[in-house]
C-alpha cells in the first residue's frame, strides 16, 4: 500500500474528513474538518468523494514524501509549497513523483490548510469516520516519522485549479438568534451588531474568542442559566463579556448564555479568520439563512465543473513527458504544406 511519511510535522496536524453526526445525545459532537468546504474542494480537484480524510495542517504545514508517485491537492489557507524546491500554485492539484520533498510552509491568509491525496488517507476508521476528535480522546496529533497509509485511487487528472473562494478575509458574518437572544436588550444587541471584532489569538477547534473594545457583553439573568444543549456556531459570551464562536469540536452543553448563532455556511470565515482578523455579526432570519445554506450546497456541487486546467510554465514542468502534446498521426518526411494529389 502507498504510504505519506512525515518528515516533519507542524504544530497541530490532524486527519480530519466531514466528521461523525448522530452522538450528539452521547457527550460528542460532530468534530471533522474545522473548514469543510476545503474538503469539498480537494474533492473536486481529485475527482473523489468529499468525505475521504485529508490532513488538516494549523498555522502550518511541514515535509512530505510517498513512496509511489500521488496525486495531491491544496485546499484552505493558502501556504507556502513547494516540491524539491519547485513553487507550486494553492487551491490545485499536482502529481508528487515517488521519493521527492513536498514542503508546506506557513499559512499566508487563513488558519487552516488541507493536504489531500488520491483515494484519502486510509487510517483506522473510529465511528465511521477517520477524524481526529482531540476533545474526545479520538485520534492524536501527527508527529514527525509518522508513516500515513492511502487509499487505493481511482486515478484522474491533475493540474486543475479552483477559483478562491470568498471566505478568506470575509468579515460578515451572518447569525440566527439562539436560545438566549432575547435575554440580551435591544441596546445589548445592537451594539454587538455594529461592533467590529477581532479574532483573538485564543482560539482552536473548540471555540475562538472575539476580541474587542469598549465594554464587554451580558445579559441580567446569565448566572442562572441551566445548561442545555449546544452546537458549533453558537456564540457565548462568557463572564468576563467576551464572544466566543464554539467551534467543530465544541462541548454538546454549556450554561452561558448565547447572543447568536453562525450559520453553518459562514462558519468556515471564523474558522479561516487569523489573528487580528476583523469580522462583524449581522443578524438574519430563518428563511434567509436557509436560503443561503441552501446556495452554499448548491455551490459545493457545482465544484467539480467549476475546476480549470492549471497554467503552467512548461519550462518548470518535471512530469512534462507524461502530457500528450502532440494528437494524431504524422509523417516524419511528408511535406505539410503540399496538397494531396491522390
Amino acid at each position: 500500500m502507498t504510504a505519506l511519511t512525515i518528515l516533519q510535522a507542524g504544530p497541530a496536524m490532524t486527519i480530519q474528513d466531514l466528521g461523525r453526526p448522530g452522538y450528539r445525545a452521547l457527550g460528542l459532537t460532530h468534530g471533522g474538518a474545522a473548514d469543510p468546504t476545503a474538503l469539498h474542494e480537494g474533492a473536486a480537484l481529485l475527482g473523489q468523494d468529499p468525505n475521504s480524510a485529508a490532513l488538516e495542517m494549523a498555522g502550518s504545514g511541514g515535509q512530505f514524501r510517498a513512496d509511489a508517485d500521488t496525486r495531491i491537492a491544496l485546499t484552505g489557507a493558502q501556504m507556502q509549497v513547494n516540491i524539491d524546491g519547485e513553487p507550486l500554485a494553492w487551491n490545485a492539484s499536482h502529481l508528487l513523483p515517488a521519493g521527492a520533498t513536498l514542503t508546506i510552509g506557513g499559512a499566508r491568509d487563513g488558519a487552516y490548510g488541507y493536504l489531500h491525496v488520491g483515494g484519502g488517507f486510509d487510517v483506522e476508521p473510529v465511528m465511521a469516520s477517520r477524524s481526529s476528535h482531540r476533545a474526545a480522546g479520538i485520534g492524536r496529533l501527527l508527529q514527525s516519522g509518522d508513516s500515513l497509509p492511502i487509499g487505493a485511487d481511482t486515478g484522474g487528472e491533475t493540474s486543475q485549479t479552483l477559483p478562491r473562494d470568498t471566505r478568506f478575509g470575509a468579515e460578515r458574518v451572518r447569525i440566527v438568534a439562539s436560545m438566549q437572544t432575547d435575554a440580551f436588550d435591544d441596546a445589548t444587541r445592537a451594539r454587538f451588531t455594529e461592533t467590529t471584532f477581532r479574532r483573538d489569538p485564543r482560539a482552536n477547534r473548540m471555540g475562538a474568542r472575539m476580541d474587542h473594545d469598549g465594554d464587554g457583553f451580558a445579559t441580567g439573568g446569565q448566572l442562572t442559566i441551566v445548561s442545555e444543549v449546544i452546537t458549533p456556531g453558537d456564540i457565548q459570551i462568557t463572564g468576563d463579556g467576551a464572544p466566543f464562536v464554539l467551534m467543530c469540536e465544541c462541548q454538546t452543553t454549556g450554561g452561558y448564555p448565547r447572543i447568536g448563532t453562525v450559520i453553518p455556511c459562514d462558519l468556515p470565515i471564523v474558522a479561516q479568520a487569523q489573528p487580528g482578523a476583523a469580522l462583524r455579526f449581522e443578524f438574519v432570519d430563518l428563511d434567509e439563512a436557509l436560503a443561503a445554506e441552501t446556495r452554499h450546497r448548491e455551490t459545493l456541487a457545482t465544484l467539480l465543473k467549476r475546476r480549470q486546467p492549471l497554467l503552467r510554465d512548461p519550462a518548470r514542468i518535471r512530469d512534462l513527458l507524461a502530457y500528450q502534446l502532440i494528437s494524431g498521426v504524422v509523417s516524419a518526411t511528408a511535406d505539410p504544406f503540399e496538397k494531396d494529389k491522390t
